[in-house]
């Protein structure tokens, strides 16, 4: 009947052989892959199409990341305890500048938790100084010599990312720990004290610390969602996400700047104040390197010149200007050896300070 397909005879073969699995190659089993790059979904020829699939490097997300930071936070974790140690011992042996600060904190049992919020500073300052550099080294010229492929070096960058917000936060809870523990209010007074002191601008109004406090309240209050936001820059969008994250850099300098406010290790004129200005050559050198050769084509200053867009040439070459003017002043410190730390106050200090009870 016309429409209807033949009915095909005894012996017409109406299709390709079927498939008879030798055995060196055992039939695959139902909902098996049958082509690469595809996934069968189970219930064999009568189940639903295959998908292709996914090819290319997995999706980076927060938990994945996570993850991968676990050594890298383990690595921060250690150096903070010798950090510790080493803050701890010179406490003992009365020769840390400290003491000259606060001399009532020669009994190093009763300020532990102070000189536990003293570590992980110093771990949190080594840690974003080595995500800026891991940042510059991406966005500039990368080094022949560095061992690390792109996606690598990437990687890393995240996880010290993360870990330095971890151990900004640590460094701020121990700090509220030890304010608790000092205070004789009942626990929800000294609680929300600290709380108050810890994390609320100005809300901490003693000496140096109502400017210091501030400035790493801000450090930490940036590092938090602009550190995160990588994790959605899909939604974002790239561009608002690039212009975003180059505000790392400024995280960073509050951070050193709340740091030779605030250090009592670093309070007076000295080697270790003085290194702290010498770690910032490279950052200063980087950052001047990735201006000047940046990664991103587009981003050049030629470009901007060639696109007559004015306004971005005008503020390239103003950043740039910048960029030399702050490796002329780190230089001017280093050379010069005035480097903003206070003059170091005689041995016996009697006269100077009063115990604390």
């Amino acid at each position: 009947m016309p429409g209807q397909e033949p009915t095909p005879g005894p012996g017409t073969r109406t299709g390709p052989p079927p498939t008879v699995p030798s055995p060196a190659q055992p039939a695959s089993a139902p909902g098996a892959s049958s082509a690469p790059g595809a996934v069968s979904a189970p219930g064999g020829p009568g189940g639903p199409r295959t998908a292709p699939r996914r090819t290319g490097p997995p999706r980076i997300t927060l938990r994945s990341d996570l993850r991968a930071s676990l050594y890298d936070g383990l690595v921060a974790l250690a150096i903070t305890a010798v950090v510790f140690v080493v803050i701890y011992l010179r406490i003992r042996a009365k020769t840390s500048s400290t003491l000259t600060v606060m001399p009532f904190m020669a009994d190093a049992g009763a300020f532990w938790l102070y000189f536990v919020s003293q570590a992980f500073g110093w771990s949190a300052l080594l840690w974003a100084w080595g995500t800026v550099v891991l940042g510059l080294l991406m966005s500039g010229p990368r080094p022949r010599w560095l061992p690390l492929t792109g996606p690598r070096l990437e990687r890393l960058h995240r996880t010290t990312s993360l870990n330095t917000i971890a151990l900004i936060a640590a460094h701020a809870l121990f700090f509220a720990a030890e304010l608790i523990r000092h205070d004789s209010d009942s626990w929800y007074g000294r609680t929300w004290t600290a709380f108050v002191e810890t994390f609320v601008p100005g809300g901490y109004d003693s000496g140096t610390g109502a400017v210091a406090i501030p400035v790493g309240q801000a450090a930490l209050y940036l590092a938090i969602p602009l550190g995160l936001l990588f994790y959605v820059r899909h939604r974002v969008g790239p561009k608002t996400w690039r212009v975003l994250h180059r505000c790392i850099l400024v995280i960073y300098v509050l951070s050193v700047w709340h740091t030779l406010l605030y250090g009592t290790n670093v309070w007076y004129d000295g080697w270790f104040r003085t290194t702290v200005w010498l770690l910032q050559l490279p950052i200063a050198a980087l950052f001047l390197i990735r201006m000047l050769s940046p990664a991103r084509r587009s981003e050049r200053l030629a470009a901007a010149r060639a696109a007559g867009s004015r306004t971005v040439w005008a503020l390239r070459l103003t950043v740039r200007i910048t960029a030399v003017a702050v490796l002329g002043v780190l230089l001017a410190v280093l050379i010069t050896g005035r480097d903003g730390g206070r003059a170091e106050p005689p041995a016996d200090t009697t006269s100077s300070h009063t115990d604390h009870d």
